[in-house]
């Protein structure tokens, strides 16, 4: 069954535009509300979800409509102010509510915003679930007498318990006194929690993209622009620089020399890092604890390829953090991550959450006595192209034989050096074509190759 609303995370657009629009987001409230109430073993009581949000000005807005569409329907709220999506997810699970929401478009500029949903357990719902919201939504409003409508509080301590939690991700004994930072929060969602758990731990801390007002956003900061810690970084002479995105579950970070490492390099980093954790009973390292990582369709090949040669499996899920979560469940395992900084550790947190992740990097290099590029000095990732070619609509690339013959040859020049993607946009008419090869040379030759057969066609 299809979705008419929910995406692969949550409902997001343009603010004023459907669905994003003050009217929809009320009947939304009142339609996960109803769904809740129906799913409740007690009639006798109340579910009480927990709402966060990011700093764009619309989050207002979206918030009151939200809070009213519960209230309507029977359902207390309890109201944290701007936090990072993994902070909604974790107050959620500690806290026994029903529901967690988070309103926020993530790393979209401040004129898109959305709306996600976290189980009791602090997990992103599945497929059923959502489908089942949308099929309430379409029906009739069900508002509740006067004596059982919902109540709404401001949970004052949101941010004072997430920090904790952030800190108790790691050993407790982990000081990274010595150590100056530059903490990007993106202007986002991040911006007050993210410079005090480094603190708090010790670091000397400079803050950048740390002053949000409702507009800017994900505008020169953050994770989607490391060019702004890149030169802060260097500039205060730092050590590494973290950037985050605008809700917060994602990371870029950067070391002393000005070096962007990205989602690809931190999961490899931190399952090395595990891997070294776990000694057997002879005193030798134990690949036990990380029997396998998931990582995407588009993880780097040499990441694939270090795994395999330190005994870890590793298998891909589809592009998006969701999936990667997906199949960790189905496997039991425990790391994945993708390589724009979605990271999950599933022993720390139940979803991706850029603190924690960078808190496991600094750990590693704490204890390691190493810098970040030592550490990483083993794993050199393959040169990747990727092409965008527009298509012709309803142009069938699938049947092309063309494009059929040309990847045949792009295979077998390519041998076991190197490995091709080919995907649509699931946005426009694009064909997406990547190659990634040992030679940066080869891969551009055999991208350039199948691209110039999609055109003829």
């Amino acid at each position: 069954m299809s979705r008419t609303y929910f995406g692969t995370d949550g409902i997001r657009g343009a603010v004023g535009q459907a669905p994003i629009t003050p009217d929809f987001v009320l009947r939304l409230g009142h339609a996960v509300g109803r769904v809740l109430k129906s799913q409740q073993t007690s009639p006798q009581s109340r579910p009480t979800v927990l709402i966060g949000k990011d700093t764009r000005i619309s989050g207002y807005m979206l918030e009151s409509a939200l809070e009213a569409g519960f209230a309507s329907a029977g359902v207390d709220v309890l109201l944290t102010g701007p936090l990072p999506t993994p902070g909604v997810a974790y107050l959620t699970r500690a806290l026994r509510l029903s529901l967690g929401v988070v309103i926020s478009a993530s790393h979209n500029p401040y004129a898109d915003n959305g709306i996600k949903f976290f189980s009791a357990k602090g997990e992103k719902l599945p497929d059923s679930w959502e489908q089942q919201v949308e099929a309430t939504v379409e029906e009739p409003a069900q508002w509740v007498d006067s004596s059982g409508l919902g109540k709404a509080r401001r949970l004052d301590d949101a941010q004072g318990r997430y920090i904790e939690f952030c800190k108790s991700t790691v050993a407790g004994e982990l000081s990274l006194k010595g150590l100056k930072l530059v903490v990007d929060g993106a202007h986002g969602a991040a911006y007050q929690v993210a410079p005090a758990v480094f603190h708090e731990l010790g670091a000397e801390v400079i803050s950048i993209g740390c002053s949000p007002n409702g507009l800017n956003i994900n505008d020169g900061f953050g994770a989607t622009h490391p060019e702004a810690l890149v030169s802060a970084v260097q500039a205060h002479r730092a050590d590494y620089g973290i950037a985050l995105d605008g809700d917060a579950d994602r990371l870029q970070l950067v070391d002393a020399a000005g070096r962007l490492y990205n989602g690809d390099e931190l999961l490899y980093l931190m399952t090395l890092d595990r891997l070294a954790a776990e000694p057997s009973d002879d005193g030798s390292t134990s690949r036990g604890g990380v029997p396998g990582v998931v990582g995407t369709l588009m993880t780097n090949l040499a990441v694939e390829q270090a795994l395999g040669a330190r005994g870890v499996a590793f298998v891909r899920a589809k592009v998006g953090d969701r999936y990667v979560l997906e199949e960790l469940l189905a496997r039991g395992w425990q790391l994945g991550g993708e390589g724009s900084g979605h990271l999950i550790a599933l022993d720390k947190h139940t979803t991706g959450d850029g603190l924690v992740s960078a808190l496991q990097v600094l750990q590693a290099v704490v204890r390691s006595g190493r810098t970040l590029a030592q550490l990483l000095e083993g794993l050199s990732l393959f040169p990747q192209v990727l092409l965008n070619v527009r298509m012709q609509p309803g142009q069938d690339w699938k049947t092309s034989a063309a494009l059929a013959e040309a990847q045949r040859e792009s295979l077998a020049e390519l041998g076991d050096c190197g490995r091709i993607l080919i995907r649509p946009s699931g946005t426009e008419p694009l064909l997406r074509v990547m190659v990634e090869a040992s030679d940066a040379a080869l891969a551009q030759r055999c991208a350039q190759r199948m691209a110039d057969a999609v055109r003829r066609a």
